[in-house]
């Protein structure tokens, strides 16, 4: 992803990784076409009043996965073959340990989540534990997959996901006819069969893996921990899950609104949600593309190249979101009819699909700059603005939900305030140029270097650990980052680069 047209190899990047989500999206809207059908919209409004609180859990999983990936691309476009393979390593046996421990918690933790949290009404409470329960024994599953994917992608490989993903959402909707439109197991039906599907799709990506991949190709004794490569990938993920955690508590909020105006709401709100998610692929997927895009061409020093795919990209998400907008504005109401929802359900939930069908054009604004924060070390900053607009969401939701002027319909239109504070503080803080502050190198142009006026010097962090070289002037002592030390190699490069003999170090 180093070298021709950005926008070529980021849209062959992405369109796999759209068309897997787009898969993983079918058959949740399936899911739910099936349960709602055929067990009622009391068993719908369960399973869609677990999601909120549900992602509580793949947020950690998804987050320090892309963590890790983040760091086996960085070393991945360096060409260092050993660290990624390291790398690799201790970040599948972290996220495994991860998925054990969350399938424990989650199952442990239902009831009293839902009843105090998530304040489910008593009329679907007991079928919302059942699901939850039988779907956390999958949880393990999920953590394996998507540190598998995010390794894939590390390396380019974006296409694998979307067969697994195929292999997951074919099996899961065959399933789910059989358990749930046969069997009538209900809400437990569909709980094993998403289970079943994660396991076949878990399985899949680790074979293709270690098959396809010589480096990855690990047997059990092969498998080591490496504490300080541990590090990097909780430095890089942590912020990535914090956001997602963020997310997730403030739609647990917001789940927590919508139960309170009702059973009807609910259903509305779960299917509202089904096909938003669609309005939302776009932009999703480019910030996972771009994660990778960034962290290979900062690997290889090339900023410039950073900047110009993020323009190209912008432009595509916003053009795929509109189309897809219009679509959905336009069959709000047929869309509707798929669900089996009660008539007060579906004029709820038409309303919902063609407000967010207009607001949600914003995300794809910005959302895509996360995976430049992201592949440039700078992830906390997605989750500064994830704080800030979900906080805004959940705001506006409590003051105007009993108003007179919104009403129950603030569950629809606080993506407006939301979106709109996310849009600003991500925008500003891209333009300010500090998200290249860290990065391996922070000029296209390798920065020149005037031994009159300036002094190689290298910044080292007392807290982190880490270094940075750069140069400083010798009239006001303004010390300009040029590129991220990381081992001898760095330093061996850094000194060539600017035929320097020696260079003192600042803590």
């Amino acid at each position: 992803m180093t070298e021709g047209a950005p926008w070529k190899h980021i849209l062959r990047f992405a369109i796999p990784v759209l068309a897997g989500s787009l898969l993983q999206q079918l058959y949740n809207t399936v899911d739910a076409i099936i349960v709602g059908n055929f067990s009622g919209e009391d068993a719908l409004s369960a399973v869609g009043t677990t999601g909120s609180f549900a992602f509580l859990f793949l947020a950690i999983a998804i987050g320090f996965s892309a963590g890790n990936g983040v760091v086996v691309a960085q070393h991945y476009g360096a060409g260092d073959t050993k660290l990624v393979r390291e790398n690799a390593s201790t970040g599948i046996l972290m996220i495994m340990g991860m998925g054990v421990l969350s399938m424990l918690v989650g199952i442990i933790i239902a009831r009293p989540a839902y009843t105090h949290l998530v304040a489910v009404p008593d009329d679907f409470l007991e079928l919302t534990v059942i699901y939850f329960r039988i779907y956390a024994i999958g949880l393990v599953f999920q953590f394996g997959y998507n540190i598998f994917s995010s390794i894939l992608r590390a390396v380019g490989d974006s296409a694998a996901t979307l067969y697994f993903l195929l292999i997951a959402s074919v099996l899961n909707i065959v399933l789910d006819y059989i358990f749930v439109a046969g069997l009538h197991w209900g809400v437990a039906g569909a709980a094993i069969a998403t289970d079943i599907a994660q396991a076949a799709s878990f399985v899949a990506a680790y074979f293709y893996m270690t098959r396809k991949y010589p480096v990855f190709k690990f047997r059990i004794k092969d498998y080591e921990w490496h504490s300080d490569h541990a590090k990097k990938t909780v430095r890089v993920g942590f912020p990535i899950a914090l956001q997602l955690i963020i997310v997730s508590f403030g739609l647990t909020f917001i789940q927590r609104a919508v139960n309170g105006f009702g059973q009807a709401m609910t259903a509305s709100f779960t299917v509202g949600q089904r096909i938003e998610m669609y309005l939302n692929l776009p932009c999703n997927a480019f910030q996972t593309t771009l994660a990778t895009y960034t962290g290979q061409n900062i690997g290889a020093g090339k900023i410039k190249r950073v900047k110009t795919g993020l323009k190209q990209t912008i432009l595509i998400s916003l053009l795929m979101t509109v189309c897809i907008s219009g679509m959905v504005w336009l069959l709000a109401e047929q869309i509707t009819t798929l669900f089996g929802l009660s008539s007060q359900a579906a004029i709820y939930c038409i309303a919902h699909l063609k407000t967010v069908a207009c607001i949600n054009i914003i995300l794809s604004a910005y959302i895509p700059l996360f995976g430049v924060f992201q592949g440039s070390n700078h992830s906390s900053v997605p989750t500064v603005v994830a704080t800030g607009a979900l906080g805004m969401r959940v705001l506006v939701t409590y003051l105007f939900r009993y108003s007179p002027f919104l009403g129950y319909t603030i569950i629809w239109w606080n993506g407006l305030f939301g979106f709109g504070t996310g849009f600003l503080i991500t925008w500003t803080y891209y333009l300010s140029g500090k998200w290249q502050a860290g990065s391996r190198l922070t000029s296209e142009n390798n920065s020149s270097f005037d031994s009159d006026k300036q002094i190689p010097v290298i910044k080292c962090s007392i807290c982190t650990g880490e270094q940075v070289a750069g140069f400083k002037s010798r009239e006001d002592g303004h010390f300009t980052e040029v590129m991220l030390i990381r081992d001898d190699k760095d330093l061996e490069k850094f000194k060539e680069i600017y035929k320097i003999a020696e260079i003192k170090k600042e803590y």
